[in-house]
């Protein structure tokens, strides 16, 4: 009897918990969009409510999982050791860090680590990816579940750059892509052991964009969307057949977003696609404007308006309904973190360390606070509980009113 009710007590409390959480690359939907509001008082800079110091490098983003501040680092002189570091949300204080030695290649462009790839949650388990293709599977103690090292499978699937592209989980498989100039693959596995539940062969060229989930509104059915330099493909999650292709190019930088059954792609500017409604597997191009131009920030939406920063630090809205221009924006600095959205304000934070809430409104955006952190910043941040969480290679910040 006391183990049935251990049981569910841990089947119940991801998804009690699960509303307060940012489980993933730009958010539990993948959006950029958060639930609940923001510290947007930034007049006095970003309120700090605590800081903690982290080891080695990372770029990839803060999740926040059941009160827990999950972070992923490499250190080491060739980046060959891996952390997964949990911080108590309220308090900022260490719950535990794990460490394993990487498998696979640690080569990287000075820019990047090893640590690029946002880990991911299902509510029990943590993922974590690295540039290695090292899968690591934890519970929320931290005890280790399974490791994957994807390159004793596949030794040639290595991109000299660093590979960034983070996992998603979808039911009982989490997906990852490994692309790259020689063996480039997409793969599903199971979340409970780590195998490989299928693979599919991707176009041979470098890729850093991260796939996204689609969920039929109607049906609750969801597909998963790789995007590549040759265009999206939407796959079942379970098995990986493909369900639709849209063959026009994409960007491998910065990924999609998807609103309702729309699903806006850096392509030939910016597309927005949805389903075929008349052909199942090809999708309907609903508009195309070439003069949104994103850079390496990812795209981020609300329900009726599109933002994307260009590659000079321009903030553009744009209408979700047929991709025109509303305002721009001019911020500062150079940006690879995406942008994120909370109670009408959006939160970035550019490489030379300079954090800005901007108002959002229907025809313009104002600058309503910045905060400079003396730290450059690469990674997207995470908005959980009211709390903006942002990392950079040595700390973990959380901005939150007191």
């Amino acid at each position: 009897m006391q183990r049935l009710s251990l049981l569910l007590i841990v089947l119940m409390t991801p998804s009690v918990a699960g509303a307060a959480d940012w489980r993933q690359f730009r958010g539990t939907s993948g959006e950029g969009l958060a639930d609940a509001a923001a510290p947007t008082d930034w007049s006095d800079g970003a309120p700090i409510a605590w800081s903690a110091e982290l080891p080695g490098r990372g770029l990839a983003s803060p999740i926040v999982v059941d009160g827990q501040v999950i972070v992923s680092s490499s250190s080491g002189p060739a980046q060959q050791r891996l952390h997964v570091a949990s911080f108590d949300a309220a308090t900022g204080q260490q719950q535990w860090d794990r460490q394993f030695w990487a498998t696979g290649r640690t080569a990287c462009h000075p820019t990047t680590c090893v640590a690029a790839p946002t880990p991911a949650s299902d509510g029990a388990r943590i993922f974590a990816f690295y540039s290695t293709n090292d899968v690591v599977c934890l519970d929320l103690s931290g005890n280790l579940l399974w490791f994957r090292g994807l390159t004793h499978d596949y030794p040639n699937a290595s991109n000299s750059l660093g590979m960034a592209s983070s996992p998603v989980v979808v039911g009982d498989t989490v997906i990852v892509m490994v692309e790259s100039d020689a063996d480039s693959f997409a793969a599903g596995l199971n979340v409970e052991t780590g195998e490989t539940r299928w693979r599919l062969e991707r176009p041979r060229k470098s890729n850093w964009t991260s796939p996204v989930v689609m969920t039929d509104e109607t049906s609750g059915r969801s597909t998963v969307l790789l995007q590549s330099a040759d265009g999206v493909c939407a796959i079942d999650p379970h098995s990986g057949e493909q369900v639709w292709n849209y063959p026009d190019g994409a960007s491998t930088i910065p990924s999609s977003v998807i609103v309702g059954e729309m699903v806006f792609v850096p392509s030939n500017g910016v597309t927005a696609l949805r389903a075929g409604r008349s052909n199942p597997g090809v999708p309907e191009v609903v508009w195309n404007e070439g003069g949104l131009q994103p850079g390496t920030a990812s795209l981020a939406a609300t329900d009726s308006r599109l933002y994307l920063v260009n590659s000079g630090g321009v903030l553009t809205c744009a209408n979700l309904e047929n991709g025109s221009r509303l305002w721009q924006l001019r911020l500062q600095g150079k940006f690879s973190g995406s942008p994120v959205i909370a109670g009408g304000h959006l939160f970035i934070f550019n490489q030379e360390g300079t954090g800005f809430c901007v108002q959002l409104g229907d025809d313009k955006g104002a600058i309503v606070g910045t905060h400079e952190f003396g730290e450059s910043f690469l990674s997207t941040p995470a908005i959980a509980d009211g709390a903006v969480y942002v990392r950079t290679d040595g700390h973990l910040w959380k901005i939150a009113q007191p």
